[in-house]
């Protein structure tokens, strides 16, 4: 996983790409027609039902804009929101909230989306050990705000990147000769390298849970597009001696059916690809 200083650096860069692409040479708009030393106070109205996001990623964005506007913040990320609640006030520069509106609304409306799909998975497997996890089956350039969604949500972060983790899956493997070959060959790069990347391997069917199961040094096994029969039974097979994921096309519909096989983890790329942002407003008050 990556380290919090490379989070931040993330969300940094995001927030700098974003005010470029948005912002470019000036709000003429704001310019137009609102006097520089206009001070203004608006208000985040929600208006959907969901779990909240963004609110810090928020406060980020109106320092990066102007460090003199103030927010009040009256709900917090993680916290359940209704129709009608306000999330926070910020106060300052007219033209300053103005450039910061679409990016925030934007940002936290997507976020609030993942957050609320995920404590769905959450409230799902309550009761059982398995946990939730996301993919990178994220929208490119905002990952990192979109995996911030899940953890604010009660899930777990997959690797973020195709740097901080080694995720032997079915091309892998083939295109390396098979899975043994694909093991040892990674392990051997690690070492060469000098790195320390924990080693997941994707399985097709119990054979190549076998097969995995003979080399050391798996972290995880990926049991992929198993039905539940065939769940169950390759956590039986694997006893332990590694972790167990499910994954491919579970919905929040099966989730708890392969919760109850007894995997450690489920990851579903549905936490962040298939979302419908939550509704929220910036008004001015």
């Amino acid at each position: 996983m990556i380290s919090p200083e490379q989070f931040e650096k993330e969300i940094e860069l995001i927030i700098t790409n974003a005010i470029r692409e948005d912002i470019g040479d000036g709000d003429h708009s704001s310019l137009a027609c609102i006097p520089a030393e206009a001070k203004g106070k608006a208000k985040l109205l929600v208006k959907d039902e969901g779990i909240l996001a963004g609110v810090d990623f928020a406060r980020k964005v109106f320092s990066h804009i102007d460090p003199e506007m103030k927010m009040e913040v009256k709900l917090k990320d993680g916290d359940s929101v209704k129709h009608g609640d306000i999330a926070f006030f910020v106060e300052g520069s007219s033209q300053s909230i103005l450039k910061a509106e679409r990016l925030v609304l934007n940002s936290m409306q997507r976020m609030s989306a993942i957050s609320t799909k995920t404590s769905e998975f959450v409230a799902r497997l309550e009761g059982t050990k398995t946990k939730i996890l996301d993919t990178r089956k994220t929208t490119p350039g905002i990952r990192a705000l979109e995996k911030w969604a899940v953890k604010i949500g009660g899930g777990e972060n997959h690797r973020f990147a195709l740097y901080d983790m080694i995720m032997l899956k079915d091309n892998h493997i083939d295109f390396a000769g098979g899975i043994t070959k694909a093991i040892r060959k990674t392990q051997e790069y690690l070492k060469i390298n000098d790195l320390d990347l924990k080693i997941i391997v994707e399985a097709r069917d119990m054979n190549e849970i076998r097969e995995i199961l003979k080399s050391e040094g798996v972290y995880r096994i990926l049991i992929d597009n198993f039905n539940y029969d065939d769940t169950r039974k390759a956590v039986e097979l694997i006893k332990g001696k590694c972790l167990t994921e499910s994954s491919g096309g579970i919905t929040l519909e099966t989730a708890r059916n392969y919760a109850e096989c007894g995997v450690d983890y489920i990851s579903s790329g549905a936490l962040t690809h298939s979302v419908s942002n939550l509704d929220l407003s910036l008004k001015a008050v």
